[in-house]
């Protein structure tokens, strides 16, 4: 399948135009990057406790980041959850970065900020619970104790299975937060079961949906061997492209994924994405995914370099990458497009990772034209002042043949 036919662009000739692009992309990054002290770590690097807090209506940020204040948590942070619009939804994460170690002083800070949520915005009531923080067991076990529909001896059974009835139409009908327990009206609790209920919980206006901890020495770990297991997976790859093609060929390909992984991290300063676990898994697979465009472009230099032997060097490298353009844009196509739904549905905890891989799909691919090729382009006219280079591989050698 082709999309195009007898294409002849002159990339080589505008390859002044994709570095000024590329400068650009990197100096707004960094710039970024210095003005924030670095990448912005999520949870998984840094160490601290997340706390994921769904709200009923909007979030009061301002009336929590007192509260946790009054608590003694005002080094904590409060990030509300936005949506691809960028309209902000009714969730916000709350960040305490933990400098202590073990297991208490995670927990402490889990607690302090849980403790903070409920002092500041709950509604409590002495001896209930909330019935958005509990889960079908204790929903359970209060009808079990009480049998509101004077089941007897069937009475466990019955109401383990009502209990999960009713969590999961809070969970699923009303996002997780229940404002009135006449609501479980609709999940159908009878009467007698939501006076049951009353009796034993209460409602608030949010409810907590997730929380993670991780510890300072754990994430200080996890950012050292994200590193070196990416500059592992680049330092492979060049040795591997240097054996099979030639080392500057391998050498232009690895300052391009390097071009993509700084360029992909300029962006996420700029739209303050967090790096976590999964991003890092999304930036090894945008070096995987730009060194294979950029080695099936090499590839056809390297069959061109033999049938083209009369023809300038840069002349070969605009016929290469006009030959490959219909599947590059079957591929890298195809996969933007699958990725894009996932950052559009993927959801909160996807955004990051998503990101990511649409805008390494979108650089990766631009790279390997834009900046590979006349990387190698730009050495071989300085090396040999026009000449072309050989077929590039083992069995070509790694000398110059002048024209």
């Amino acid at each position: 399948m082709n999309f195009f036919k007898q294409v002849d662009l002159d990339w080589m000739g505008k390859a002044k135009y994709f570095f000024a692009l590329s400068l650009t992309l990197l100096v707004v990054g960094g710039a970024s990057l210095v003005k924030h002290g670095g990448p912005y770590y999520g949870i998984d690097f840094k160490g601290g406790t997340v706390v994921d807090v769904r709200f009923a209506g909007a979030p009061p940020i301002d009336t929590i980041r007192n509260g946790l204040a009054q608590q003694g948590i005002g080094n904590s942070t409060i990030v509300p959850v936005s949506d691809i619009a960028g309209t902000n939804s009714n969730e916000v994460l709350i960040n305490l970065e933990e400098k202590g170690e073990g297991a208490e002083a995670l927990d402490a800070g889990k607690t302090a900020i849980l403790n903070a949520l409920h002092v500041t915005l709950g509604s409590g009531q002495a001896g209930k619970q909330d019935i958005n923080a509990v889960g079908p067991s204790a929903v359970a076990d209060v009808l079990t104790r009480k049998d509101p529909l004077s089941l007897g001896a069937t009475a466990g059974d019955r109401y383990t299975q009502l209990a999960r009835q009713l969590t999961d139409f809070r969970d699923k009908n009303h996002s997780g937060i229940l404002t009135n327990l006449n609501d479980l009206s609709g999940a159908g609790a009878s009467p007698s079961v939501i006076a049951a209920l009353n009796d034993s919980f209460y409602t608030s206006n949010f409810a907590i949906i997730n929380v993670e901890i991780v510890g300072p020495k754990v994430g200080s770990e996890l950012r050292r061997q994200a590193v070196v297991v990416t500059l592992y997976a680049l330092g492979g790859m060049l040795v591997y492209i240097a054996f099979r093609f030639e080392w500057v060929y391998g050498a232009a390909a690895v300052l391009a994924v390097f071009h993509d992984v700084l360029i992909t991290l300029g962006l996420f300063s700029i739209f303050h994405f967090e790096i976590s676990l999964t991003v890092i898994a999304a930036l090894l697979t945008l070096v995987g995914y730009s060194m294979n465009d950029t080695i099936v472009i090499f590839d056809r230099i390297r069959e061109n370099l033999r049938l083209m032997r009369r023809e300038p060097f840069p002349t070969i490298v605009n016929r290469s990458i006009n030959q490959t353009l219909s599947r590059t844009i079957l591929t890298s196509g195809l996969t933007f497009l699958t990725v894009l739904v996932l950052f559009i549905m993927g959801g909160q905890v996807l955004r990051a990772f998503s990101f990511a891989l649409v805008v390494g799909i979108l650089v990766g691919t631009y790279s390997s034209f834009g900046i590979a090729a006349p990387l190698v382009v730009a050495w071989n006219h300085w090396r040999g002042q026009g000449a072309t280079l050989a077929a590039p591989g083992p069995a070509a050698g790694n000398k110059l043949r002048k024209t």
